[in-house]
């Protein structure tokens, strides 16, 4: 008898719909049951509606290649087919929100790769070596929706998954002040060097909404469940620059960062090298077994280079010393379309079903 968790993509032809579909490949919890898309690729194998459009190094599995493409809005015909569903959808905040929250209400569980409900306060926004206990507050979600096991667990913007995995060991030191710039590639809006050959031997200063989401998810990561809700951290105060470079893949982020009582670079360093979250004490199939990777040497981290530490999954840092204006700098460095998109919500999707919430 097969115990695996019937999985369901929604956005299925996108890029995070894609790498979702390439990660779930032999999944020891979850296997793919249901691929959906818009209307345009309804009633049409999974091959047929990508095979212009696949953006990735690694071949289309096998298994899912004459999958029927079902419609994403027909969620009574879907419902039934799903234990659970990734949502990685290109729609409008309004229609992602509804589509969402309908697909909890049919009681089905619903881990988004979309911005829409991030803010949302009984949503929680997870990063599942930083903030798990924030799941605690989906028992107050179902009451709001009136479900028994539907609910919407959200994954932050990829651009600040690269530096607030660093901050976050260093919370006892009570960061108060961050500055941060991060280098996005250009999968990070959908896109390959063929799609894009403006972005070639170019850097691009502006990333719509990114700078927002930079400077305010953090908070929310770092916050606590009060009265229903997550309330939001009220410090650091942070400031973000987001530039669009010449990348494949990764986000790479300058930090500057003063604490209210200033760690050595001796604890700095320990703690990175220590750290370990939940997903690394329960050996998760998608998590690092070092979440966090110092290099010593100045040239490190390298997107090209290190972008693929532990499958993607993992976090690289270098470049620690004091600063002139703030206490220390460093340089980060994520994986945005495996740890910053869909490898975090197949985590997180791991960490729901250690805790019992997908039972």
């Amino acid at each position: 008898m097969n115990s695996k968790l019937r999985v369901g993509i929604l956005g299925a032809t996108g890029f995070v719909g894609q790498r979702l579909v390439t990660l779930l490949e032999n999944h020891p919890y979850f296997e793919i049951n249901l691929l959906a898309a818009s209307k345009n690729s309804e009633g049409k194998s999974y091959y047929e509606s990508i095979r212009n459009r696949w953006k990735l190094d690694k071949s289309i599995p096998e298994k899912v290649k004459n999958m029927i493409v079902k419609d994403l809005h027909n969620i009574d015909e879907i419902k039934d087919k799903v234990d659970l569903v990734f949502c990685a959808v290109n729609m409008e905040k309004a229609e992602i929100q509804k589509l969402e929250e309908d697909y909890a209400k049919a009681e089905i569980p619903v881990i988004s790769n979309n911005s829409a409900h991030r803010g949302t306060s009984d949503v929680p926004v997870i990063v599942p070596e930083i903030n798990p206990e924030h799941l605690e507050i989906i028992k107050e979600q179902k009451k709001r929706l009136g479900t028994k096991k539907g609910f919407i667990v959200a994954k932050p913007n990829c651009s600040i998954q690269s530096y607030v995995p660093a901050i976050n060991p260093l919370m006892d030191f009570k960061p108060k002040k961050i500055l941060v710039s991060t280098y996005q590639a250009i999968s990070g809006s959908g896109k390959i060097f063929s799609d894009w050959p403006e972005i070639i031997d170019n850097v691009i200063p502006f990333i719509g909404g990114e700078e927002e989401k930079s400077e305010k998810e953090p908070l929310k990561l770092w916050g606590h469940i009060e009265n229903n809700k997550i309330v939001d951290a009220k410090e650091p105060i942070i400031s973000a620059q987001c530039i669009r470079v010449p990348v494949s893949d990764g986000h790479l982020a300058t930090v500057y960062v003063s604490f209210e009582k200033k760690p050595s670079k001796e604890e700095i360093l320990k703690l990175w090298k220590e750290y370990k979250g939940v997903p690394q004490i329960l050996n998760l199939p998608s998590a690092p077994k070092q979440f966090l990777t110092y290099f010593e040497k100045e040239n490190r981290p390298q997107t090209k280079l290190d972008r693929d530490i532990e499958n993607g999954m993992g976090i690289s840092i270098g470049r620690l010393r004091e600063d002139n204006l703030f206490q220390y700098k460093f340089v980060c460095l994520a994986h945005n379309t495996l740890r910053g998109a869909a490898g975090g919500s197949v985590l997180t999707a791991e960490l729901l079903k250690a805790k019992g919430y997908l039972d």
